[in-house]
């Protein structure tokens, strides 16, 4: 808990709107722009809302998916830090069961991990990520019937 508290104040200047063009301000209010369906099927909207430099060496983006959105499976060089902030999506670890995550959920994903998380079948969801200034690794396809029978599973749909 202590280090979510060190995150947030860490990271609530960055949240923080402002009305001066000297500062660099965004704001996880907007979708961002709508995602290529290169790792995902259905709808996705990005929004980098920090991306890492010389002085903060990482990035943060709000990803927005559409309910019964995929994403392929995937790792990360560093560990990914997943902040829900508005619906209701699904987390899987490879070799683990999948699991519900919703608003206010706060997602430890270690570095190296392969694992998933998209919204759920009949919710979208809204996360902030915090991750390294490496590139995604993509590892596998998530298919729709996968996707499927995680959401079967989870909710009986």
């Amino acid at each position: 808990m202590k280090k979510l508290v060190v995150i947030l104040a860490i990271l609530l200047p960055f949240f923080v709107s402002a009305q001066n063009a000297n500062y660099q301000i965004s704001s996880y209010l907007s979708e961002g722009i709508k995602a290529p369906n290169t790792y995902h099927i259905g709808d996705a909207w990005l929004n980098f809302l920090v991306e890492a430099d010389n002085n903060f060496n990482q990035n943060i983006t709000q990803a927005t998916f559409r309910a019964n959105s995929t994403l392929d499976w995937h790792k990360h060089a560093t560990t990914q830090i997943i902040i829900v902030v508005e619906g209701v999506g699904y987390y899987q670890e490879k070799g683990k069961e999948p699991i519900i995550i919703k608003k206010g959920d706060v997602v430890n994903c270690k570095k190296d991990t392969e694992h998933w998380h998209t919204a759920s079948a009949k919710s979208s969801v809204s996360y902030i990520a915090i991750y390294g200034n490496q590139p995604t690794i993509w590892t596998e396809k998530l298919t729709q019937n996968y996707y499927d029978s995680v959401a079967l599973k989870l909710e009986g749909e």
